[in-house]
């Protein structure tokens, strides 16, 4: 089997005069999960689509695709057979119980009913609503919805799975309900394409990341490994930015610290944590300052930056 279960080259999109991905390129491994991060209009969704057939690239004859070995450009039908997409929105049909709306989606992928009937009871307990199968979809939480959708993209049993943006809005307790079945569905070797904007479900679920910018690819490689290249160790937050006022920035630097001042808050980033502390020692016993550890968050407002876009 070919180790390579899907390859992005020179990928380009543009809407009117609006260019939403720009160059893109990466590959993902058989088994792999690789994350999307950016901030809103940095082109995730728009990648995801043209992968996935569901949208058409600027230049085929400059980008190249493929998925399994697949074309998107010529052979969609069989990308989405051997695919499972998981949305923004759920979109399920609220006239329909749970399971009448697995039911249907397994008549387009031209299941059996036998065989549909023992998958559904199947993805039900393996997304934890063997309870609801009788349910409408109004009487289900945010969460459980979510869920649903995730059971309706697994019926294929997909090779791929693409989840745009999977547990926004949900509670902690879901969203590591979620995480955990993510971890199942990667250790059976499905493939697995994630956009989010939760720098902690990046780093949770993802072997390797990819942010985005401006339809940009900026940066590339496993979470670990690029807060160790890209990032100071430690950060410290004081909320009163005039505390250190008689700290020279020009000293900072020389001894090796970053400084960033946003809406009121000073952070400093260091990786010496012992000198951070003598820095602020006087200010470590208020709630107005704290010394953390720097985590995939601080590194994608580095790369981004801390001022919304106009598309935010």
């Amino acid at each position: 089997m070919n180790r390579v279960a899907v390859k992005v080259k020179e990928l380009n999109k543009t809407f009117g005069g609006i260019t939403a991905v720009n160059g893109l390129g990466f590959e993902i491994s058989n088994g792999e999960c690789l994350g999307l991060l950016g901030p809103n209009g940095a082109g995730k969704s728009t990648a995801m689509s043209v992968i996935s057939g569901k949208a058409e690239a600027d230049d085929w004859g400059k980008t190249e695709i493929r998925v399994f070995g697949y074309d998107p450009h010529k052979e969609a039908l069989q990308i989405k057979a051997l695919s499972g997409i998981v949305s923004q929105q759920d979109n399920l049909d609220t006239e329909l119980s749970v399971k009448d709306n697995l039911a249907v989606y397994a008549k387009f992928y031209g299941i059996p009913s036998k065989i549909a009937l023992l998958r559904i009871k199947e993805l039900l307990s393996f997304m934890e609503l063997q309870d609801k199968a009788k349910a409408r979809i109004n009487e289900l939480s945010g969460g459980m919805q979510r869920r649903l959708t995730i059971a309706r993209a697994l019926l294929n049993k997909p090779r791929l799975l693409i989840l745009d943006e999977p547990t926004t809005g949900l509670d902690p307790q879901v969203r590591h309900m979620i995480w955990n079945k993510i971890r199942e569905l990667q250790a059976n070797g499905v493939t697995l394409l994630i956009s989010t904007h939760y720098m902690e479900e990046a780093f949770q679920i993802c072997n390797r990341i990819i942010i985005m910018d401006k339809g940009r690819k900026v940066i590339e490689g496993k979470p670990q490994e690029l807060l160790k290249r890209h990032i100071e160790k430690y950060v410290v937050e004081i909320r009163r930015s005039e505390t250190l006022a008689l700290v020279c920035p020009i000293e900072l630097k020389n001894k090796g610290m970053r400084t960033e001042v946003f809406q009121g808050i000073t952070y400093i980033y260091s990786n010496d944590n012992r000198m951070l502390s003598e820095l602020t020692q006087d200010l470590l016993a208020s709630e107005e300052c704290m010394i953390r550890p720097c985590n995939l968050e601080d590194l994608f407002l580095k790369i981004t930056g801390r001022v919304l876009n106009e598309q935010q």
